[in-house]
């Protein structure tokens, strides 16, 4: 009996002794970089009994300023200072409670010199939307990984078709062949939960989804996308992440969300509150804590140790990588102040790169109190540089459905007025949450063609859709307009890629949305002149982009019939003796002497004025 006794009395203190021990299973972020202006760090450590912890690095480098005390005894925060003179190499970091001690290695890594590396991007950009797990299948070993299941791959539509990082790497030939400049991949972090293939929901920050690829993969994917002329833009994600996230199991602080799984408000969704003179706290309160859903929880981003995450965790990938921007997702859900902090902070960091926040609604003077330096009342500066123009879509996809005119097109382009900068506008007429323009079309081709004759010639910087350039229709429904690219998996019974494998009807529209591309890149007037427009007369929206010595005119015929169009109000523009060449088939045309101009039924036709 007192051999029992015994035997359970030691297992007791062995057991006690054994959970006393510091575990540390993962640090975030996971390295750092000599030489940063942002060099003042917060460690987030997660492991076991991390509480009332002392640390220290055996480096005068490197050193710990604070080891701040919260309640979860599984995670830590730890600020740290590392002096810019550092030399790249791992350092020990040292925890250490009474008696019981620690050693985990802290990389401190060399900066990359690189000058393709943050390139930013402009007007002289055209960006191609990328949702990776719909547009191609270059590596088949990744389609299913153990302990990643997802049971919405049961349901047509919501399954993942097994597109990935190496799909789009096998396709740089063919997006550089079609004048693309910029890839926008949707979101490529883990997202180990259901509905997986779109990327908002992440399970893991600072890992890439293991069915798309690696870490190391997507660094690899920059530095090929450089190689051909291609830059990358980050689709990045402050506002939420997913219900199946460990943090969800278990929160670090108890305020790590805006409320609980069972208790939290709903999203609201009216983004003008922020400029509304008029609005309740209430609301703006609803618009900024709400869950955009109920499976995405809202992260407290006044949470000082949420704040510093979001902002050290995109730092990273933009230093891991090398890439050339980021396009922000649902931004007015934000907090609006902290993603002031957040964009002042990386400019300050990289002040080549360039910034979209997403923010949804057509109404120009809602919209353009976002952007950075707006004289509109906001109370603080957002230092966001570029916003997604809702505003000109709806016009554009109203106007080929009939329920808008080029009179609706010209009053959205005439309000430019309320931005700071209308030409670090994204331009679109579709995307990955918005039925195809093809679809819209219902076999109206002109008329398709008239809206990207727009998009590629007006300001701002034209995004298209994966699949846009062979006119791909998908269906109404996210699973339906996010539709596999033929030609991009294995059991396709075509291959879209290439000429070969088009229809005709497609290869039409291929090679007429690459001819415009292609102008848009030969003639910078049209990505950076000066656009003077007229206001529409008879169905007929004429506009001019200038730059320097060189001028191109614009004319949109939306009659069915051929116009006679009356310059004469242009001739400022227009100098006597004029030459005008039609640059879609380089015909030179003379202008009669009462400088009318006669234009094909539903046509787009750009000119280059040479004097």
């Amino acid at each position: 009996m007192k051999r029992i006794f015994l035997f359970i009395t030691v297992l007791i203190i062995s057991t006690n002794l054994s959970a006393q021990n510091i575990v540390v299973n993962k640090i975030g972020p996971p390295n750092w970089w000599a030489g940063m202006k942002t060099n003042k760090i917060q460690l987030m450590i997660y492991g076991k009994n991390l509480n009332n912890l002392s640390a220290e690095f055996t480096n005068k480098n490197i050193k710990v300023i604070r080891v701040n005390k919260i309640a979860n005894p599984d995670y830590a925060f730890i600020d740290v200072e590392i002096k810019n003179d550092i030399e790249p190499k791992d350092y020990e970091l040292t925890l250490s409670r009474g008696k019981e001690k620690t050693s985990v290695k802290f990389p401190i890594l060399k900066r990359e010199d690189n000058k393709k590396r943050f390139q930013g991007f402009s007007g002289k950009d055209i960006i191609y939307l990328i949702m990776p797990d719909r547009f191609c299948n270059g590596d088949l070993s990744n389609d299913s990984i153990p302990g990643y299941s997802d049971y919405m791959n049961k349901i047509p539509g919501q399954n993942r078709a097994g597109g990935d990082i190496q799909g789009m790497i096998n396709k740089l030939d063919y997006l550089k062949d079609l004048g693309i400049t910029a890839l926008w991949p949707t979101p490529l972090t883990e997202n180990n939960t259901f509905r997986s293939y779109h990327g908002y929901a992440a399970t893991d920050f600072y890992k890439i989804d293991p069915r798309l690829g690696t870490n190391a993969l997507y660094k690899k994917f920059v530095e090929e996308a450089h190689n051909h002329g291609l830059k990358i833009i980050l689709d990045h994600v402050s506002n939420h992440f997913s219900d199946d996230h460990v943090w969800m199991k278990n929160p670090p602080t108890a305020n790590w969300t805006n409320g609980t799984k069972e208790n939290h408000l709903n999203a609201d969704h009216n983004k003008m509150i922020f400029t509304d003179i008029h609005a309740d706290s209430s609301t703006i309160k609803n618009v900024e804590q709400g869950w955009f859903v109920d499976s995405m929880p809202d992260l407290n981003q006044e949470n000082p140790f949420v704040a510093n995450y979001i902002i050290q965790n995109t730092i990273w990938w933009i230093e891991y990588s090398g890439l050339d921007g980021i396009r922000e997702d649902t931004y007015p859900y934000n907090n609006q102040k902290f993603m002031a902090k957040w964009a002042r902070t990386i400019l300050k960091e990289y002040p080549t790169i360039n910034i979209v926040g997403e923010v949804w609604t057509g109404e120009t003077d809602f919209l353009a109190g976002y952007q950075k330096d707006t004289f509109l009342p906001r109370g603080f500066n957002t230092y966001l540089p570029a916003l997604t123009d809702f505003a000109l879509r709806d016009v554009l996809i109203g106007y080929l459905q009939n329920r808008a005119s080029l009179n609706n097109i010209f009053n959205v382009i005439s309000k430019d007025f309320l931005y700071k900068y209308p030409d670090n506008l994204v331009t679109f007429a579709d995307n990955h949450d918005l039925t195809r323009v093809m679809f819209y079309a219902k076999g109206n081709i002109a008329k398709a063609q008239i809206i990207y004759t727009i998009l590629f010639t007006t300001r701002g910087i034209p995004q298209i859709f994966y699949g846009s350039e062979i006119g791909l229709e998908g269906g109404e429904g996210d699973g339906k307009l996010r539709v596999p690219f033929p030609g991009g998996f294995q059991y396709d019974k075509r291959d879209a890629f290439t000429s070969a494998g088009r229809t005709k009807e497609e290869n039409n529209f291929f090679n007429f949305l690459k001819e415009l591309i292609q102008l848009r890149k030969k003639y910078p007037a049209l990505a950076e002149g000066k656009l003077t427009h007229f206001p529409p007369v008879n169905d007929v929206y004429v506009y001019f982009r200038t730059l320097a010595n060189e001028k191109i005119m614009v004319v949109v015929n939306n009659n069915n019939s051929a116009a006679n169009v009356d310059l004469n109000k242009m001739g400022s523009l227009i100098p006597d003796k004029s030459r005008l060449i039609n640059l879609r088939n380089n015909e030179e045309i003379k202008l009669s002497t009462d400088l009318k101009l006669n234009i094909a039924g539903m046509r787009a036709e750009i000119f280059q004025i040479i004097e």
